[in-house]
Parts: C-alpha cells; sequence; structure tokens
C-alpha cells in the first residue's frame, strides 16, 4: 500500500527529464573526450556520479522535507566550517583553490553550500514571513548569506558566489516585502557595481571586458566564447554526430567537458538536440515553479523557490557565456558539466523539489 501510495504522488515527469538530461549530458561528454588524455574515463565517473546522485534523489524525495527545519543551524556550521578549513587543506588548480582532495573524490564544499543555504534561508524567510516587511528582518537574512558569499569570492569563485545572492534576492521577492524595500536593492546594487570592480582580480576583469567586445582578441582572452560559438553554428539543425564535432573533437573548444559543453552538444547534437536539451530544463523549471506555489507550506514554498532559481540562473548564465550573452564565470551546466559534487548537489536539490510535490495536499497530473 505504500508502494502503491509513493509511486501514485511520484512526479514522473520531472524525473524523466532529469534522467534524460543525465544521460544527453554523459553521451557528450563520452563523445567529447574521447581523445583526451584518459579517454573516457571522465565520463565513466560522470556516470558514477550520476548513480550515486540518482539513489541521494530518491533518499531525498522520500525523506521529509520539512523535518530539514531542525538540523539548519546544524547545517550553517559544517558549511562555514567547510568553507573556511578549504583556505588550509584546499586543492589549488587555475589558480583558485575549491576542491578538498579526498583521494577518491574531489569534494567542493561551495556546491554544497548551495543547497545548504538554500535550506537555511528558506527557513529564515519562512518563520519571519509576516514581518518581512520589516527592514532589520531583510538585512538579518542579507549577512547570513553575505558570510559564505565572502568566503566563496575569497577562492576565488565570483560566479557561486553570485548564485548566493540569486537564491537570496529570489526568496525576497516571493516573501512579504514592501516593493519601495525591492527598488532600494536594486539602486544600492548599481551604486555597488563601480565599487565592486575595483575589488575583482585582473582576470576578472579581462573576462568582462571580453565579453563586452570578444573580437579585440579573438586569439587570447576571447578565444573561448569565439571558438565556442563556431562550434554552436557548425551544429546547425541536425548537428554533426557525436563523435564527429570538428571544434570538439580536434580540442579548439577549451574545457569542452566543463564550462564549454553547451557548445560541444550544440556542435554534435544541433538545433534539435539543443531544443529537445533546452526543453527538458524548462520542464524542470516550471515543475519547481510549481511546486512553490502549491506547496502546503511556506518553508516548502521558499525551499521550491530557491532550487527553482539556482538551476534556472545556472542554466541562463552557462548557456549564455556559451554563446556570448554572458561573461564567463565558470558556472556549471546542472546534470550535464563534469564534476561530481554539482551533479550529485543538484539530484539532492531536486529530490527534495519531489519531496515537497509528493506532499501537496491534492496532487493531479
Amino acid at each position: 500500500m505504500l508502494k502503491f501510495k509513493f509511486l501514485k504522488n511520484f512526479d514522473w515527469i520531472l524525473f524523466v527529464a532529469t534522467v534524460l538530461l543525465l544521460a544527453m549530458g554523459v553521451s557528450v561528454l563520452y563523445s567529447t573526450t574521447l581523445n583526451m588524455i584518459g579517454g573516457s574515463g571522465e565520463a565513466i565517473k560522470q556516470l558514477i556520479y550520476a548513480s550515486i546522485g540518482l539513489v541521494t534523489f530518491f533518499i531525498a524525495s522520500t525523506f521529509d522535507y520539512r523535518l530539514l527545519k531542525g538540523y539548519t543551524p546544524f547545517l550553517y556550521l559544517i558549511i562555514l566550517g567547510a568553507l573556511v578549513i578549504l583556505f588550509f587543506v584546499g586543492k589549488t588548480a587555475m589558480g583558485a583553490t575549491r576542491w578538498i582532495d579526498l583521494g577518491f573524490f574531489q569534494l567542493q564544499p561551495s556546491e554544497i553550500a548551495k543547497i545548504f543555504m538554500i535550506i537555511i534561508m528558506a527557513k529564515y524567510f519562512a518563520v519571519h514571513h509576516e514581518s518581512m516587511n520589516k527592514f532589520k528582518h531583510i538585512l538579518r537574512s542579507f549577512i547570513f548569506i553575505l558570510i559564505p558569499v565572502l568566503l566563496v569570492a575569497a577562492q576565488p569563485d565570483l560566479g557561486t558566489s553570485i548564485v548566493f545572492i540569486v537564491i537570496w534576492l529570489s526568496m525576497v521577492l516571493v516573501s512579504n516585502i514592501k516593493k519601495i524595500y525591492v527598488l532600494g536593492m536594486g539602486l544600492g546594487g548599481l551604486m555597488i557595481i563601480p565599487i565592486a570592480w575595483q575589488f575583482l582580480a585582473d582576470y576578472q576583469k579581462q573576462r568582462i571586458l571580453t565579453f563586452m567586445e570578444p573580437s579585440n582578441d579573438p586569439k587570447g582572452a576571447g578565444w573561448n566564447v569565439t571558438q565556442a560559438m563556431i562550434a554552436i553554428g557548425s551544429g546547425r539543425f541536425f548537428g554533426r554526430g557525436l563523435g564527429h564535432g570538428p571544434q570538439s573533437q580536434l580540442n579548439f573548444i577549451p574545457e569542452k567537458h566543463t564550462d564549454f559543453i553547451f557548445a560541444a552538444m550544440a556542435e554534435e547534437l544541433g538545433f534539435l538536440g539543443v531544443m529537445v536539451f533546452m526543453g527538458l530544463f524548462l520542464v524542470i523549471i516550471l515543475r519547481g515553479i510549481r511546486a512553490a506555489v502549491n506547496s502546503n507550506d511556506l518553508f516548502g514554498m521558499y525551499l521550491a523557490t530557491g532550487i527553482t532559481a539556482m538551476i534556472f540562473f545556472h542554466v541562463f548564465v552557462n548557456i549564455g557565456m556559451n554563446i556570448g550573452i554572458m561573461p564567463v564565470t565558470g558556472i556549471p551546466l546542472p546534470l550535464t558539466s563534469y564534476g561530481g559534487t554539482s551533479v550529485i548537489v543538484t539530484l539532492v536539490s531536486i529530490g527534495i523539489l519531489e519531496s515537497i510535490i509528493r506532499r501537496y495536499k491534492k496532487i493531479d497530473f
């Protein structure tokens, strides 16, 4: 009887969209890494990460998300501790210290921090929902999110820092906040931009300048975006076919297994494949919005809002930087870019969405 109830309330549309995205990601990763050192090793690892992630997905979907509220202080201490410890034992690559080498796995605390902060912020906003029109609660919630933002920015990882701000903003916008506060935050954000520019590292400034005019240095700073756009255009409607994309197979696309995997996908699967791919993400985002709207409680609403905002922002920014409408930030494409922590955390997040959906008062499909 319990098994039947679980199957009845399970959102199969969300699950199938998630599995199809994983399959497309692993397929393109396998295709584009065959000619790299180590061959298909990364694709096999990604398949293992995806399998582990699916297990955590089912665990999260059966777990009552409302119980997470009791663990928020503990989660906050864990993530702050992990982000601080990172500076002492972290692995540095390409000038950034973002990983803890466990030998068999490269743990990225900032990825785990995303879902932890969503849970923490969701509880705060839910508890103070009726009084969020008071500025002190907005300020206090911002201070909670600001500490991990600064720790992640110091790695340095500007892209992930912005993700935290987006998560916070998404919850602010659906809260009981006064419109004047929203306007004030918008104006304040614009005023901070010139000040923030002074604190950016040289390579971060270069990325923004390259985004504004990539043709100024097509063989240098603009190489990544230029080659990605060539790959996307060469895929045309049906694509070159898996393993037959010249830009990806001849290694013209940099970081084709992580930051620019979308360009490799567009080249090999074409416009048609990309439309299917983006359509699957649209399904997940719409199911997330539906979960937020139909949630039985405020905690579930804020939780679904934060998770959906995180996934949407990742997809928008990653695809945007591949097609040249966003600066390169290193934000991974969910369920697609190579990376164990990212894949597992994303699947846990979607599993929490499933948990919220399963506990609607009325389930209709």
